[in-house]
């Protein structure tokens, strides 16, 4: 196989799986792991397809995010490992509240075998996850539904969080630049986490390793704003300062 068919076929992969890492592809073509970060960056240089640490996905916009469909799938292994180490540090019997994202919806999948949680929700997939565990309780919040993902938004959204404290917040994020901002595309939505952020004794940032980097229009907060960040896999080495400076624990599944 020439590299023409290579890259070829990498970008179909990319789009079937919205992300690929540098090892699968390893693998899938038999060649170096030099090989394979060369075509990358060659095609990452085209613009079609976006580098990121460990491998590559479809091309991202700082204005409008990935359809939820395809976020579903994307990095699902790495979402997973993320949710299992998380839900370590949840004891049972605690509150908590769990925002929008693909990300904290397997963090809920992986809070089933807790027992007697009281959870407040912005997310109807997160609802429906839960709903029929007998011991949980289950707050889901008022506002605007988002179609296009069950996320639920707007003043009435954070005025009913702000009436709780709880233990934890369990919050996703769309990007983190170099600087050390949390960064979203939505800003009905980065409110709801701004009050999630206020309303908590401890924040929890659950966010796999593509969003290092990722570019998006709205500010949601700061890492020093933030008790722990747990992620799939060490983060870049520019990233690291950052972290370090907010002084965010830092916990890789």
């Amino acid at each position: 196989m020439n590299q023409s068919q290579r890259h070829e076929q990498i970008l179909q992969l990319v789009q079937q799986r919205g992300y690929i890492s540098i090892d699968e592809l390893v693998n899938c073509f038999t060649v170096t792991p030099q090989t394979i970060r060369r075509d990358l960056n060659q095609l990452a240089e085209t613009c079609q397809l976006k580098r990121y640490h460990g491998g590559a996905g479809i091309p991202t916009s700082s204005i409008t995010n990935t359809a939820y469909a395809q976020r579903k799938i994307m990095h699902l292994s790495a979402k997973q490992q993320i949710a299992q180490r998380v839900v370590q540090d949840i004891p049972n019997n605690s509150s908590l509240f769990i925002n929008i994202g693909t990300t904290t919806e397997a963090i809920a999948e992986a809070l089933l075998k807790h027992q007697g949680l009281t959870v407040i929700t912005n997310n109807l997939h997160v609802a429906s996850i839960l709903k029929n565990k007998e011991d949980f309780n289950i707050l889901l919040c008022g506002g605007q539904v988002r179609n296009r993902d069950g996320g639920i938004i707007g003043q009435a959204t954070v005025d009913f969080i702000s009436q709780f404290t709880v233990d934890y917040g369990i919050i996703g994020i769309s990007g983190i630049d170099q600087e050390g901002k949390l960064l979203d595309y939505d800003y009905q939505e980065v409110r709801v986490a701004q009050a999630i952020l206020k309303h908590s004794r401890q924040i929890f940032l659950a966010t796999d390793a593509s969003k290092f980097g990722r570019n998006a229009l709205v500010k949601l907060a700061r890492l020093s704003e933030i008790d722990r960040l747990y992620t799939n896999t060490h983060p870049p080495e520019d990233f690291l300062d950052a972290i370090h400076q907010a002084d965010t624990e830092l916990i890789t599944a």
